[in-house]
Formats: structure tokens, C-alpha cells, sequence
């Protein structure tokens, strides 16, 4: 399941990408456009400004702007920064333990393919898909 701060931070750089045109946006101002509490910004975007997808300005004049094109920036890699990892189970999970069972286990193979659709399905959707997508549209991405 995706999380609030995985959802949060596609909305962030979704408007920041609507909004790119060479300055800084403050983030007040996607907070009050995405209508969601500064406070909870402000622990999500240093995540994304440590990885390089946005950097900040502070002072007058200052808030954050996209460093990658919109079409470089993968909904997959936003999703495994903020969720740390999209494993639908707990010995999928990078960094996890080998299983003593894996040999006679009659769904890893289940968990596999389906952990490898996750990632090749938000691997092939950028913000710049996304910013080409209509408000609850169910047949928008791929």
C-alpha cells in the first residue's frame, strides 16, 4: 500500500512541474494548492531534494524548482524514495534476509512476477505523464 507521503510527494512534484517556469515556487504555495499542511511538506521534500529531483532557495525569493525534466523523473523512483521499498512481501524487500523456506515456497514465484509488474508499471510513468492526465481518469497511464 502507498502511503500519504508517497501520494504527497507525486502531488509536489506534479505542481511543481505545472508551475516550473525558472523561479522558485515557494512551498506554501503548493501546500495551499494541493491542500495539504506545510508542516507535512516540509518532511517530505527534503527527501526528494537529497536525491535530486528538486532543489531549494532559501531567503527572499526562495522555495524549490524541478532539477530533472518531467519526463525524467519516474513515479517508480519517487515511490521507492519515499516508501523505501514496493516489495508486496516482506522477503522481497531489498535488504531482506534469504528465506529458508524459498525452495519449497509455491508462491514465491506469484510474488516475483507480481513485485516485478509493481516496479515495471511505476517505472514507466513519469510526472510528465501524469501532468497529461485528466482528474480521475481511469484509463490515463499505459
Amino acid at each position: 500500500m502507498i502511503s500519504t507521503r508517497g501520494r504527497y510527494a507525486l502531488r509536489v512534484m506534479i505542481d511543481l512541474a505545472e508551475h516550473q517556469n525558472g523561479s522558485y515556487i515557494p512551498m506554501k504555495d503548493v501546500a495551499d494548492r494541493q491542500d495539504i499542511s506545510l508542516k507535512y511538506l516540509e518532511r517530505i521534500v527534503p527527501v526528494l531534494t537529497q536525491e535530486g529531483f528538486i532543489e531549494g532557495l532559501h531567503g527572499k525569493g526562495g522555495g524549490y524548482r524541478l532539477v530533472k525534466a518531467p519526463e525524467d523523473c519516474r513515479v517508480g523512483d519517487i515511490l521507492r524514495l519515499t516508501e523505501g521499498d514496493l516489495a508486496p512481501v516482506a522477503c522481497l524487500a531489498k535488504g531482506a534476509q534469504p528465506c529458508g523456506r524459498a525452495a519449497e515456497c509455491r508462491t514465491l514465484a506469484m510474488w516475483q512476477k507480481f513485485n516485478t509488474l509493481i516496479n515495471d508499471y511505476f517505472d514507466g510513468i513519469t510526472i510528465a505523464d501524469l501532468m497529461k492526465s485528466s482528474p480521475a481518469a481511469d484509463n490515463y497511464i499505459i
